[in-house]
């Protein structure tokens, strides 16, 4: 999976990564990786677009979740620990929204993942670059 990086400036720095292809068992340690490389680098505030994402597997969803784990300064899970992952992201689902990681343009099977694993609770989901550069502040 190819990811890129851009940078835009709202009320704060924010980092755009742009994963290219299928998110799942095969590429979402790439993007957790991607995302410590990032926040090592002093990133705090990222803006997900998955425009180019073609599908997403269980897997991809546990990648949002340490990564937005890992964003708030908060332990992350095993990537191996399967289900115990996935009883974290269910933890998850009633502390609201996300104030560091948020998703831009899912394409329609992406969200349609989204949506059935409550991840539109956790995580703002925007449809426009400069709304979604705008919804992030200190």
């Amino acid at each position: 999976m190819e990811i890129t990086v851009t940078q835009a400036q709202g009320l704060v720095p924010i980092s755009v990564v742009t994963p290219h292809g299928a998110l799942d068992a095969s590429s979402y340690k790439n993007l957790i990786q991607k995302g410590q490389e990032l926040h090592s680098a002093g990133t705090r505030y990222l803006l997900l677009d998955l425009s180019e994402t073609t599908f997403m597997s269980s897997a991809g969803v546990v990648a949002l979740h340490t990564i937005a784990l890992m964003l708030r300064g908060e332990e992350l899970p095993d990537s191996e620990s399967g289900w115990e992952a996935y009883k974290k992201i269910d933890r998850d689902r009633d502390t609201g929204k996300q104030k560091y990681l948020k998703l831009l343009n899912p394409t329609p099977n992406v969200d349609k993942i989204l949506t059935m694993t409550g991840f539109k609770n956790i995580l703002e989901v925007h449809n426009d670059l400069e709304e979604a550069v705008a919804s992030f502040d200190l």
